[in-house]
């Protein structure tokens, strides 16, 4: 018989997300006519920009063509992609990056897990809490921790908790460790990263040999000049810096799915025998070994995302998706909840009232308000007392969910 991997059964009973749908579905199934309002999940609402739907379908009208079709395209993503993406992401933020350290793919979700398969079994990962899901389930999954404990920590972590008493800031850490996961703005929390505070972390790295796995997935809502949008606007990041970017949150690709990758040259890891190696050529080998490339109609619409009509285009949703984020931080301040984050970042990150826990109060909200945000507890033991809230929705819908919010904490 087969030999399963066992490190999956050190998995918590279920992914986050997929239990508040099971509790959401249970709910409706016995509440048939209630009106949920769902601000869990981080999923985009609005269309996708003109733009870029005129470019996927002249893209796909060529493909009707003999003489402009298109098979198998390069499993890195096109030039005219992966160019566009430098001179537009980084080129005019003055930063060094080179159209062959871009890697398109499906997924900054994906990306943050498939990272994993070229470094060893052995490193130590030190990770926010509360954090992003995948990061900690992934490293479950292919066996670099124990089991968790009674709050949800899993043996071989280095936990880094962010909470109001450090100011969300987190320690660096006090023992060593190879891979460092950040996210800024930050999921779950919608805090951001000053330049000192990234410098601080690339300084770490590089006096300790570590690696940074840097998600930027929401670098497009940061609207103050002073804080960094990468990781390579830091000094040295290049040397010990991978970076996760997506077109899902700007351009409204969660069901597109493109998203991109940067592993500089210049970036190594280390053999058994000591020996350095450049993590670039191993990337570059896993991703054409197990990835075949991003379809060509998709690449031309993330294309379009830099032309001038489709960043006027994606401006005016992300400022939309802010607005509704700075509605509901008003709004449920005004009610005397204690809010973080929603200014740079389409997430706002609150602190549960009364002392309840964050599954108490996220079955009080489902129940009375009709209403679904995500347990902080879901993200890490030191997400427990808080709740995230998702900007991404209509704006009637944000309006009349800070209504109920009123109601419900009244």
């Amino acid at each position: 018989m087969a030999q399963i991997n066992e490190h999956y059964l050190k998995l918590q009973a279920g992914y986050l997300f997929p239990e508040i749908g099971r509790r959401v579905n249970a709910f409706i199934d016995s509440h048939p006519d209630a009106d949920v309002i769902k601000l869990g999940i981080g999923d985009v609402t609005e269309p996708l920009p003109p733009a870029i739907i005129e470019a996927m379908h002249v893209a796909v009208d060529e493909l009707a063509v003999r003489e402009t079709f298109r098979g198998y395209g390069p499993e890195q993503g096109y030039d005219f992609l992966r160019e566009a993406i430098v001179a537009n992401d980084y080129v005019a933020r003055g930063v060094d990056i080179a159209a062959d350290e871009i890697f398109v793919s499906d997924g900054s979700k994906c990306d943050s897990g498939n990272i994993l398969d070229i470094f060893g079994p052995d490193n130590r990962v030190a990770v926010l809490d509360p954090v992003y899901p995948v990061y900690v389930d992934t490293n479950v999954m292919v066996g670099r921790t124990g089991v968790a404990d009674e709050i949800g920590r899993y043996q071989g972590f280095v936990y880094l908790p962010v909470t109001e008493e450090n100011q969300f800031r987190p320690s660096l850490p006090s023992e060593p460790v190879d891979l460092i996961y950040l996210c800024y703005p930050n999921n779950p929390t919608g805090t951001v990263a000053t330049m000192d505070m990234l410098s601080e972390w690339v300084d770490y790295a590089r006096n300790n040999d570590a690696i940074i796995l840097f998600d930027a997935a929401y670098e497009a809502y940061i609207t103050d000049p002073q804080i960094p949008h990468s990781i390579y606007e830091v000094d040295g990041a290049r040397e010990v810096a991978i970076e996760f970017r997506s077109f899902s949150k700007n351009a409204g690709f969660t069901g597109v799915r493109t998203a991109f990758t940067v592993v500089p040259k210049t970036v190594m890891g280390k053999l058994s025998s000591g020996e350095v190696q450049p993590l670039h050529s191993l990337w570059n080998r896993r991703h054409c070994t197990k990835f075949n490339g991003v379809s060509y109609p998709i690449q031309r619409g993330a294309a379009a995302a830099y032309s001038d009509a489709g960043k006027q285009q994606i401006r005016e949703l992300i400022d939309f998706y802010l607005e509704n984020a700075r509605l509901l931080r008003e709004g449920l301040e005004s009610s005397g909840i204690t809010v973080f984050g929603g200014v740079n970042a389409p997430y706002v990150w609150l602190k549960t009232p009364g002392g309840l826990s964050s599954w108490d109060f996220f079955d009080l909200l489902l129940d009375r308000g009709h209403l679904v945000g995500t347990p902080g507890s879901g993200f890490g033991a030191s997400g427990e007392g808080y709740f995230r809230l998702s900007a991404f929705n209509s704006r009637e819908n944000v309006e009349a969910a800070i209504e109920r919010f009123k109601r419900v904490t009244a």
